[in-house]
């Protein structure tokens, strides 16, 4: 079996406490410049990144130390961190060495070295200083205590390599649960197994209705096994989404012979907040007592999570109660030794991802799935944006304790410069970027609160305040042309400083590049290069179309030719909307939903339907809607009876619900769904104009018109529903805006679609 040393170290020589304190770690990126610059200022026949291979125990280990100098017999292993270095733990610290060690052991035996020096650098970044600790060691000492590691991790190696031959077994012979596909679901399924066996990057508009999630999960599995993968990691946007997964699992498990063994580690991923039994209290053994004695009990509750096999949240939360461990980080663990992982996209596409990580430190050929891709521009946007508040810091100076008062108060003159220098109360984008001031006395602040956190019980407004000025550096050092920096004040001591994401390629792009194949699937991908480009992926991605399982002779597509939904023609348009949902509902009584771009239009043709037509039952989204609010609003639907339920595009009740057959026949869908014209939108149109010359597209028309297919998709739902559905405003008769919509629609399809 194959295994990174870090991985074997981290396996076999990690004991005590977990302890994640709240101390400002380096990004990766802030990692990889860090140990550029000390490999830099290295001379001689120092050789940077050292490649380190060899077999123990019948384990075949690799790895790359950070350093070797020949001339000096020295071989190095650099750590960056923040702040004081006595708050690195002794546990931590003992797994440092653990690593350098076994590099050491295994460059002796390369070599055919006696001995070596090993030198742990750490180096703090901040201040730009290196701390070097060494020892010299001899390459039996250091042959052995691999061996000890090795020997420590040998059973669960074979058993490991037990798992995956049983594993690849039982998925090359994978049977499909149904007794045949679904119209278009078979082309599906080729489709996702010829990308994920040859390595590719495709987007895959597949049309609702073929049964994405067992026609994308089935083939990446079949392929898994056949073709050497070694993970799958189906990517969601909304919880929901993952249980559809868990199900086709379980499906699948149903399908197969009783006489074949089911062996698939199967891992729900969830966020710490839905997971964590102490909320209250600090990831470290002198407060959480499930931190404490983490490591020694992690082995136990481990082997019991490898044989359950299907990991949900519930069945792991269940394990870790068992066993006394904290269940997110049993999770965290777990992620390393599932065959599948379901998760959100976070985990694969944000600045800390788990998934990504390890890909990287095991080298692990990964097959990726992307479900409802058409929400990953936005939801990335999100991941790399921060806002920063002054009300936030100087609600915590008024209480601070006296360590922290010096470096909150520079950063509190920081604000006020800033204020001088832009007093206007409205928006401003500030160039070329943040504040230099206030990015060096945020640097202060984050040093101070990390050694002041690392000592004192947990303290929430001050770790809040930690976590939004560490996300600001860590993004503020990578501010360039696909960022935005604006700052509002509204009102004395109520300013804010956000970094937006205009473009997540620049972030993305080398998260695509390290998996081994990458499908991004949805219902609405037209056009395949908007999402490329903003994305960040390779230009030979390739874009494929499948037909709707659906027919034009499902839907009848009104077009109103002669109403401007524009916000000039707003109030002219009330009453003929109000009509045209009136005579629609007189000519077929039944479910309907009406979108429109904004609670304000929604009232007002709401309030004029009801003024005029009375007779026609009507119930209005309302804005903050609360779970119970939305399960209300859908209630209707699904009883027998009749009305048309206002909501606005973009919202809750454009995507992500099921209504078929008679509980919705009908939807009308009053704007294009473009963004405003605001001072942000025209910041980004301006953007995607110079780096890809579509600036209006982009920013505009081809997210606007997604949320209108969105909508209005919700239609038609099987092969046997029967609707209708009104596009109101005479754009979209255009053929640049009917190219954008779903071409089942239309009997004759739009010129170049």
């Amino acid at each position: 079996m194959k295994v990174a040393v870090r991985t074997l170290c981290e396996f076999a020589a990690r004991t005590g406490d977990l302890d994640i304190r709240y101390t400002p770690a380096p990004t990766a990126e802030q990692g990889i410049a860090g140990h550029r610059t000390l490999q830099q200022r290295r001379s001689g026949r120092y050789v940077s990144e050292y490649v380190l291979t060899g077999e123990c125990m019948g384990i075949k280990l690799s790895g790359r130390a950070d350093g070797y100098d020949p001339e000096a017999g020295r071989l190095e292993e650099i750590k960056t961190h923040r702040g004081d270095l006595a708050r690195l733990r002794p546990a931590q610290r003992a797994l440092h060495w653990a690593q350098l060690r076994a590099y050491g052991a295994l460059l002796c035996r390369q070599l055919g070295r006696a001995s070596v020096e090993l030198a742990l650098v750490y180096y703090d970044l901040g201040r730009d200083r290196e701390t070097r600790l060494t020892e010299t060691a001899g390459a039996d000492d250091l042959w052995q205590a691999l061996e000890d590691l090795c020997r420590r991790y040998r059973d669960w190696a074979e058993q490991e390599v037990a798992h995956r031959a049983r594993r690849d077994a039982c998925l090359a012979g994978l049977q499909f649960p149904f007794p045949a596909f679904r119209p278009h679901q078979r082309p599906l399924a080729e489709t996702v197994y010829r990308n994920a066996r040859s390595g590719g990057r495709l987007l895959l508009e597949a049309p609702t209705g073929l049964g994405k999630t067992l026609g994308t999960l089935f083939p990446a599995l079949m392929a898994l096994a056949r073709g050497g993968q070694d993970r799958v990691f189906y990517l969601t946007c909304r919880n929901t989404a993952r249980a559809l997964v868990l199900d086709a699992v379980a499906r699948l498990r149903r399908a197969q012979p009783a006489s074949a063994a089911w062996s698939l580690r199967v891992l729900e991923l969830v966020a710490r907040d839905d997971a964590c039994e102490h909320p209250d209290k600090a990831c470290h053994g002198d407060a959480c007592p499930l931190a404490r004695g983490f490591f020694d009990r992690l082995p136990a509750a481990r082997q019991a999570a490898v044989e359950a096999g299907v990991l949900s949240r519930d069945r792991l939360a269940r394990i870790a109660a068992e066993h006394a461990v904290c269940p997110y980080f049993l999770a965290q663990e777990m992620a390393r030794w599932c065959d599948l992982v379901v998760a959100d996209v976070n985990r694969m596409f944000d600045q800390s991802a788990l998934l990504h990580a390890l890909v990287l430190q095991n080298q692990w050929q990964a097959t990726v799935l992307v479900d409802e891709a058409h929400n990953l521009v936005d939801r990335a946007r999100g991941m790399y944006s921060v806002r920063l508040s002054q009300q936030r810091l100087l609600r915590v100076r008024r209480t601070a304790p006296p360590p922290l008062r010096a470096p909150l108060a520079r950063v509190a003159r920081a604000w006020q410069a800033l204020a001088r220098s832009e007093p206007a109360q409205h928006p401003v984008f500030l160039e070329p970027g943040p504040p230099r001031a206030l990015v060096a006395g945020l640097q202060l602040l984050v040093s101070a609160l990390g050694d002041y956190l690392a000592e004192q019980p947990p303290d929430r407004p001050l770790q809040e305040l930690l976590f939004d000025s560490v996300a600001f550096l860590k993004l503020a050092e990578r501010f360039g042309d696909h960022s935005l920096c604006e700052y509002h004040r509204p009102g004395r001591g109520q300013a804010t400083l956000t970094l937006h994401n205009l473009v997540p390629a620049d972030f993305l792009r080398e998260r695509f590049a390290a998996a081994h194949s990458v499908l991004l699937f949805s219902a609405t991908l037209t056009p395949g290069v908007y999402h490329r480009d903003l994305l960040g992926l390779p230009a030979d991605t390739a874009f494929t179309r499948l037909p709707s399982p659906f027919s034009a002779d499902q839907l009848r597509l009104c077009f109103t030719p002669d109403i401007s939904t524009r916000k000039p023609d707003r109030a002219q348009s009330l009453r003929p909307i109000a009509d045209l949902i009136a005579r629609q509902f007189r000519e077929r009584p039944g479910h309907y939903l009406a979108f429109f771009s904004s609670f304000d239009y929604l009232t007002a043709v709401a309030d004029t339907l009801a003024e005029h037509w009375p007779e026609v039952p009507q119930r209005r989204q309302t804005p903050g809607l609360t779970e119970a609010g939305r399960a209300a609003f859908l209630a209707p639907f699904r009883e027998p009876g009749a009305g048309v339920a206002f909501a606005v595009l973009g919202g809750i009740f454009g995507k992500g619900i099921d209504l078929p057959g008679e509980q919705l026949i009908g939807a009308f869908v009053a704007t294009l769904g473009l963004p405003p014209f605001d001072a942000w939108h025209e910041q980004l149109r301006q953007r995607l104009e110079r780096r890809f010359g579509a600036g209006y597209d982009y920013a505009y028309r081809i997210p606007g018109l997604q949320k209108v297919a969105q909508a209005a998709g919700r239609v038609i739902r099987t092969p046997r529903d029967r609707g209708v559905i009104w596009l109101i405003d005479d754009r979209f008769t255009r053929p640049e805006v009917r190219s954008l919509l779903p071409q089942w629609w239309f009997s004759t399809p739009a010129p170049g679609a």
